[in-house]
């Protein structure tokens, strides 16, 4: 059965991230998605799952993960203090071993989604120690001797936020997309799904302000799409128009502008650009 993602009515894909989708797929390959934070990289791997009425399977990488957790823990300590008690436990090793999050997408008897999600968060060695798990889609269990082969090959989704860079043999066996932030058109569509019916003049002068914002010169954290509807959303909670959001000079800070700016030098950035308009008045 052939599968192809489309983008969902919740979701706004670009033509050129369909193709990716659809191209690492029929590559069997992982696709490994980046771009700045607050993109959509994570929902891309919800919303191909739920388009393609497939199961999903999460592994959030944390700084502290190591791969052998994707595969499996053996529980060493809890089998010692089992044998020091006498329980009839310890005859069977399997009891101790606590499947991980590859293992679970390999034994599904169907397809899925596996998302490895920030994947640039962990050690540097992370994805070159998954190389051979996810090519051969197979992985040894020493403790009991078992190998464990994927029944379905899984749509494997891998997401970076570019934080650190990652090996050149991991990159080889991945078929890559980055995620470019939205241009104005594709951002106004995505609002849209989010915020249906808002105003043409109140979505323009927003949209306006905003990427003026993400592109002012200094700034140390760019918004992202997540901010810029969470702003959309307070400023139609607060019943705010067109009018209300326009600016002079004097006041460089958009309103409600916590939703945007989120340290503490780009508001000081905002602050000096309008005390400076207001010497020059």
């Amino acid at each position: 059965m052939t599968v192809r993602f489309q983008g969902t009515d919740s979701y706004v894909a670009t033509d050129d991230l369909t193709m990716a989708v659809n191209a690492a797929v029929t590559l069997e390959r992982p696709l490994l998605v980046k771009g700045e934070p607050g993109t959509g990289k994570t929902e891309l791997a919800r919303q191909v799952a739920s388009a393609l009425g497939l199961r999903m399977i999460e592994w959030n990488v944390k700084s502290t993960t190591k791969a052998q957790q994707g595969l499996y823990e053996y529980d060493a300590v809890s089998r010692l203090r089992d044998s020091q008690l006498g329980d009839e436990r310890v005859n069977d090793v399997s009891n101790y071993i606590r499947k991980g999050k590859l293992w679970q997408a390999f034994e599904a008897g169907e397809k899925v989604v596996l998302l490895i999600d920030e994947v640039d968060k962990a050690d540097i060695e992370f994805p070159n120690d998954l190389l051979q798990e996810l090519d051969k889609m197979e992985f040894h269990v020493y403790e009991t001797g078992e190998t464990i082969r994927a029944k379905t090959r899984p749509i494997v989704i891998i997401t970076s936020n570019n934080e650190k860079e990652l090996p050149d043999a991991f990159l080889r066996r991945c078929f890559f997309h980055y995620i470019k932030f939205p241009e104005p058109e594709t951002l106004r569509r995505i609002v849209e799904v989010h915020h249906p019916g808002i105003k043409e003049a109140l979505l323009t002068t927003a949209l306006t302000q905003f990427y003026e914002l993400r592109e002012q010169t200094g700034l140390k954290k760019k918004p992202s799409t997540s901010e810029v509807l969470d702003w959309l959303k307070l400023i139609l909670a607060e019943d705010l128009t067109a009018e209300d959001l326009k600016r002079d000079g004097v006041n460089a800070l958009p309103r409600l502008h916590g939703a945007l700016l989120k340290n503490e030098q780009d508001v000081h950035l905002f602050e000096r650009l309008a005390f400076m308009a207001r010497r020059q008045r």
